[in-house]
């Protein structure tokens, strides 16, 4: 499956998103001929390569036909106040969106950011969701980078979207709520959940028409995940910054399954040891690197009560391991067997659920989701800190879980 995993070490708007992609390979007529399906009028689009200190990159440029200045997203242009976009609700939006000609899969990707942008707006204003009137996220301009991206991601035959940690920046923007500070309040909801470092620009980097494009498309965020890389795109921004102001966007095939690796099985059989024990016996294992450790009770001769203890583990731990068992247990022999195994890439992801940030456990089987697991010391947690079932909050994450992760 064809992956992209966005590189943003200096943050993210969406003309910088859609330049990237058009640097990756999306051609940039069909870009502009996908865009007409919206039947949007008012603006024409600009394709240019610009410098980024000692690196190229592509510029794109969202003309609005009333002699405007080209677009840049907020926080990456002078003040929006300089010309009056129109104010949309989000049912105007998905209306929109929905009567155009666009492929059915563009329209899903696009309805989805706009609603968490939505969602966004109505949890900091105190509003509900038919109740919020975008104003820079519903101009032309921030219209065409979230669809403009869902068309290159599409048109590139992109199966999952992966995406580095996000930079905060710093300092304050004016903006149509008047003066914030950076993040402004909305992206700050949108990157709930989301890894975000702090390089120390007192700038705004990252825009709220880039954090719900990243935010809502990623299937993961934080490391490049195994990928053979078949094209790489910059995309530029309008900021100066020590670091050159780019999106870079790596395209490729997802690594296939770790694949085969040899396992060794320790084992032992024990009929004389205090029930009490076997914690502490598990406990030193998995710091000696099994991967794994189980208790299986048996029935020995003479018909007396046993546990047979299995470990897994690599090749080279059998040693360490045994240690731990002649320490620990009364046994006198331990046995081991080599194994073959297939196993998935696997990875931990902080997901924002109903109920907050937290931890997954997930499997990909070439690229696409196989398990997704909610870490369950974080769901008891919150289950006892919110007063309700451990099962409510657990059926909960596993939903809000598939529905995050899917492509």
């Amino acid at each position: 499956m064809k992956i992209a995993y966005f590189d943003c070490p200096s943050g993210a708007a969406g003309d910088m998103i859609m330049g990237s992609l058009v640097d990756a390979g999306v051609p940039f007529e069909a870009l502009q001929g996908e865009l007409a399906k919206l039947r949007l009028p008012g603006f024409t689009l600009e394709r240019r390569e610009v410098m980024k200190g000692a690196f190229r990159g592509i510029k794109v440029d969202v003309h609005l036909h009333d002699h405007s200045h080209a677009h840049q997203d907020a926080g990456h242009a002078p003040p929006r106040g300089e010309h009056h976009p129109p104010e949309r609700n989000l049912a105007a939006i998905l209306e929109l969106i929905a009567a155009s000609g666009l492929d059915t899969a563009v329209k899903e990707s696009a309805g989805r950011i706009f609603t968490r942008l939505a969602q966004a707006e109505a949890r900091v204003h105190g509003t509900t969701v038919d109740r919020v009137h975008f104003h820079d996220v519903g101009a032309v301009d921030a219209i065409v980078d979230v669809v403009g991206a869902c068309i290159g991601l599409h048109l590139l035959g992109v199966g999952a979207v992966h995406c580095s940690a996000l930079p905060v920046g710093g300092g304050f923007v004016t903006g149509s709520h008047g003066r914030m500070p950076v993040p402004g309040p909305g992206t700050a909801e949108l990157l709930k959940g989301f890894p975000v470092i702090d390089t120390g620009v007192r700038r705004e980097l990252v825009t709220p028409t880039g954090a719900a494009i990243l935010t809502t498309l990623a299937a993961s965020a934080g490391a490049m995940p195994a990928m053979t890389v078949e094209a790489v795109g910059y995309g530029a921004g309008t900021m100066d910054l020590e670091t050159p102001n780019l999106v870079r966007v790596f395209l490729g095939q997802a690594a296939a399954p770790a694949g085969r690796e040899t396992i060794v099985q320790v084992e032992t059989t024990v009929d004389d040891m205090q029930p009490q024990l076997w914690e502490a016996v598990m406990e030193r294992l998995f710091e000696a690197g099994a991967l794994d450790v189980y208790l299986t009770p048996v029935t020995m001769k003479k018909s007396r009560p046993g546990i047979v203890l299995t470990a897994l583990c690599a090749p080279e731990r059998v040693t360490e391991l045994s240690r731990v068992l002649f320490e620990e247990s009364p046994t006198i022999g331990v046995r081991w067997t080599a194994y073959q195994r297939e196993r998935l890439d696997r990875e931990t992801v902080t997901l924002a659920t109903t109920y907050g940030p937290i931890p997954f456990k997930v499997s990909r089987l070439a690229g696409r989701v196989v398990t997704a697991t909610p870490e369950f010391g974080e769901v008891r947690r919150i289950a006892k800190e919110k007063g309700l079932p451990a099962r409510e909050v657990l059926d909960q994450a596993r939903a809000d879980g598939r529905r995050l992760l899917q492509p």
